[in-house]
């Protein structure tokens, strides 16, 4: 009786197992019709897909190269401010000391 009990769960196991791996498998399909689909309807074919990711490469080394950029910007004008106050403060101390 044990082995037959073994038999059916094991057999179980392997159905639920293909089962799982079926699902996985029209699901991957859906999503892969889902995106293509998506992408034709913004005009973007399948042999185009090569492209389309060159593209968005580029869009994220400009992104980058304009927020390294907007840093650096902000850099200086905090430098030209913390100079700006740094030399009206000495002129002050020169005026009050030269009094």
């Amino acid at each position: 009786m044990k082995m037959v009990d073994e038999e059916i769960k094991a057999i179980v196991v392997e159905t639920l197992a293909e089962q799982h791996r079926l699902r996985q498998e029209s699901i991957d399909a859906i999503v892969s019709k889902a995106v293509a689909s998506a992408l034709a309807s913004f005009g973007i074919e399948d042999d185009d897909r090569k492209e389309l990711r060159v593209d968005f490469q580029h869009l994220r080394r400009w992104r980058k190269s304009v927020d390294q950029a907007q840093r650096y910007t902000l850099k200086a004008v905090i430098t030209v401010i913390a100079t700006g106050l740094m030399g009206a403060v000495l002129l002050g101390v020169q005026v009050v000391l030269g009094k």
